[in-house]
């Protein structure tokens, strides 16, 4: 084979700033609706964090567990809370020990036409609060979510 035929790179995608703002505007519109308040990370495809907010009464713990789901959902491009699931198996188990994977519902891979494009983690309500502002801001920015 030869090297001039080998590709040596491939385009990355990563959500823009507008969109990343536009993102955490929309978990806090949902999160105050659904009567909770929250700290919001968003992270580009490579997991590095993009854009942040956290609300004056969130724990201030909200925040570093915000970014590692928004890190983990980027990573694995998995919603964090099939995380539960996967680290039952024996085999995939020993991952639970990372110390930035966090296997707790409100993170999602932010995908835009199929791609991953960053990650959205949200941290201050329970799991399931986390989950739906997530679904909802994601479905009101026109992202898709996992699985649908």
């Amino acid at each position: 084979m030869s090297t001039d035929a080998l590709p040596k790179s491939s385009p990355a995608s990563s959500i823009t700033q507008a969109s990343a703002v536009a993102l955490i505007a929309a978990v806090h519109s949902a999160a105050a609706r659904i009567g909770f308040t929250a700290a919001v990370a968003v992270t580009d495809q490579g997991g590095h964090l993009k854009a942040f907010d956290r609300a004056d009464d969130a724990p201030f713990l909200t925040a570093e567990v915000a970014l590692d789901k928004a890190w983990t959902a980027a990573a694995f491009h998995t919603s964090t809370h099939a995380w539960n699931d996967y680290l039952a198996n024996p085999k995939i188990a020993p991952l639970g020990g990372h110390p930035r994977l966090m296997a707790v519902g409100g993170g999602y891979p932010i995908i835009d036409n199929g791609r991953c494009v960053g990650g959205l983690g949200i941290s201050g309500g329970s799991y399931e609060q986390d989950q739906q502002a997530a679904e909802e801001a994601l479905t009101a920015l026109g992202f898709e979510l996992p699985g649908h």
